[in-house]
Formats: structure tokens, C-alpha cells, sequence
């Protein structure tokens, strides 16, 4: 066929028309790929990291919420257990995620303590995550053994006043928590850490170690099988799974409050409209009973936290565990 090698102004008019035209549609497929317009928020799996071990407190929320969420979506929802320091290796993954929404990572109080407590960390906490909900809260417990020389707290506080009473923890929060006690009853407490709550039970219960700091998840297995007893719960008021167990400040001992919290992220940076989506679907798998009950089992209450108003709460849990450490002379190791 023949082409004029010089076309007219009309002919090439219509020539970058057409390549104008096949250049947006392939732009069009590009984005369409990219941002399927037809399919929001989750358009693929969602995988929630959990930093902690499988089996613990966090990982019991984490698979009930996941499970809820994948039933809500029609979507998978798993759970990855990535353990190590205290919760910095699988928060430091999560930080370096894509922020869209689709990796996760659910972590408890110790999250906002592990700044006090380590010199170095290979991220920062308040920059590189996007708060999304705080799911629930559970207060720390003081425990003893059942058959121990202990049964209410005023005892223990006694005794404590008197001579040295070694108290176990096991991380972070439990063991600032065991300083705030120590603090505000002027007591002659000594921490022991140890490398987990499990432990820290056994040694209890086998009469090696008088009593320890620890999540009502931790304890309560051993609560149940009556080798355990709560004297102590860190919260405003008593619990109504253990309602002989005291407050603090019904013994005296006023301020000690430690909120064991579990609270959902994502990378810094991610979408608004995605945090919102979670926030809100969060919300619907809670308004089920079963699911408060699920939680209320395990000593927790659920209160999802609005997305600014938990950006609030970790930081002034950090300034507040900042002075608990100073005032105990506690350095970042």
C-alpha cells in the first residue's frame, strides 16, 4: 500500500491522536493493574505479624481476630509468629513493609517501653509504624503460689516492708511494673528476670521464687488449676475473674496502674482510608458477644481505640515508663 512521505497537517493530526489514544489505554491498563478500582481493601491476603510466640497473649488476640476479620472480608488473614528481642524482630519486618495495608503487626505494652529500656533499636517507634486501633487491655497481676505463705495483698506488702522478697518478671513491662510497685510501697522487693512468663510460673508453683509480675493470659491456665492465686491487679478497679484479688490502692499502694494493651499497626505511611477500613471492620467483629466474651475469658477488654487517640496513649505510656525507669535508676542495656 502506498504512504505519502509527506502527510498532510490533517493526516498528522489523526496520527498523534491515535498514538495520544493507545498511549492512555495502556496507561489505563497500568493503573488498572496496579489499582484495581473493582476490587477495595483487602483485594489480597492479609498477614498480621505477631512478634511473640505462638501460644502466648498476643498471638491468642491476633488468630481471634484474625479469623473474625477473614470470615468479615471473605479474605485470608494470617497469622505470622516472627520472635526476637523482646518484639524488635518482627516489629523492624513490619516497619520495612509496603505500607498498604496489607502486612500488619500486633504488639503489646512492651512496644512502647522497649525505647526506655534498649540504648539501640533498628527503628523508631513513634515514626515508623501507622497506629491503628488498640484492640484491648488487660491489666498485670501480681501472683503467688496458692499454697504459698501469701493469700491477700496487704501480706505480701507487710512482708516486703520487712525484709527482701524477690518478685519475677520477664520483660519490659513487667519488670517496670514491678519497679512502680516497689516505688510506691517503698518496698524491699527484688526483681529477678527471666526469659519468659511461663518460668516464672513454675518456679512459683514449685516454691522457688515468692511471687512475679506477669499478663493474666500467662497466669491464668495455672489460676484455673488452682496452683496460682492473684493478689494484685494494676488497674482502677478489681477484676471480675478474680474478685478477692485487691488493687493496689485498696493496699495502699497508689498509682500503680500497668495496662498489658494490644495494639494493631501498620508501616508509617499508610492510607487513611485503609486504617479506617480496618478501624471500622474491627469494630463490626467486636460488636459480636461472642467475641467479647472470647476476650473477657482471657482477662481482656475490648475498647478499639480511635487511630489518633492511640497515637496519644503510646506516647504517653513511654514518658510515663521513662520516669518509672529513672526514678529507679534503671539504664537502656
Amino acid at each position: 500500500m502506498h504512504q505519502d512521505p509527506h502527510p498532510s497537517s490533517g493526516q498528522k493530526a489523526i496520527t498523534r491522536r491515535l498514538a495520544l489514544a493507545g498511549l492512555g489505554a495502556w496507561g489505563a491498563t497500568a493503573l488498572g493493574a496496579a489499582h484495581p478500582q473493582d476490587k477495595p481493601y483487602p483485594a489480597k491476603p492479609v498477614t498480621i505479624v505477631v512478634p511473640y510466640s505462638a501460644g502466648g497473649g498476643t498471638d491468642i488476640v491476633g488468630r481471634l481476630m484474625a479469623q473474625r476479620l477473614s470470615e468479615l472480608w471473605g479474605q485470608s488473614v494470617v497469622v505470622d509468629n516472627r520472635t526476637g528481642a523482646n518484639g524488635v524482630i518482627g516489629s523492624a519486618h513490619v516497619a520495612k513493609a509496603a505500607p498498604d495495608g496489607y502486612t500488619l503487626l500486633l504488639v503489646v505494652g512492651s512496644h512502647a517501653i522497649n525505647p526506655v529500656l534498649m540504648k539501640s533499636m533498628p527503628y523508631d517507634t513513634m515514626k515508623a509504624f501507622t497506629p491503628v486501633t488498640n484492640i484491648a487491655t488487660s491489666p498485670m497481676v501480681l501472683v503467688v503460689a496458692a499454697d504459698g505463705p501469701y493469700k491477700r495483698l496487704p501480706e505480701l506488702v507487710q512482708a516486703a516492708k520487712a525484709q527482701e522478697i524477690a518478685v519475677g518478671y520477664s520483660e519490659g513491662q513487667t519488670r517496670l511494673t514491678g519497679e512502680l510497685i516497689r516505688q510506691s510501697g517503698q518496698l524491699k522487693t527484688t526483681g529477678v528476670p527471666y526469659k519468659g512468663g511461663a518460668p516464672i510460673m513454675v518456679d512459683i508453683i514449685g516454691g522457688h521464687l515468692p511471687a512475679g509480675v506477669t499478663s493474666v493470659l500467662t497466669a491464668l491456665p495455672h489460676i484455673h488449676s488452682g496452683k496460682l492465686r492473684v493478689v494484685g491487679v494494676a488497674a482502677p478497679q478489681r477484676m471480675a475473674l478474680f474478685p478477692d484479688a485487691m488493687t493496689f490502692d485498696e493496699a495502699g499502694l497508689r498509682g500503680v496502674q500497668s495496662l498489658n494493651w494490644y495494639g494493631l499497626f501498620g508501616p508509617a505511611g499508610m492510607p487513611q482510608a485503609v486504617v479506617e477500613r480496618l478501624h471500622a471492620d474491627l469494630r463490626k467483629v467486636a460488636a459480636d458477644p461472642a467475641v467479647a466474651r472470647q476476650m473477657q475469658d482471657q482477662g481482656a477488654d475490648i475498647v478499639l481505640t480511635p487511630p489518633a487517640e492511640f497515637r496519644r496513649f503510646i506516647e504517653g505510656e513511654t514518658q510515663k515508663w521513662a520516669q518509672v525507669a529513672e526514678r529507679g535508676g534503671i539504664r537502656a542495656e
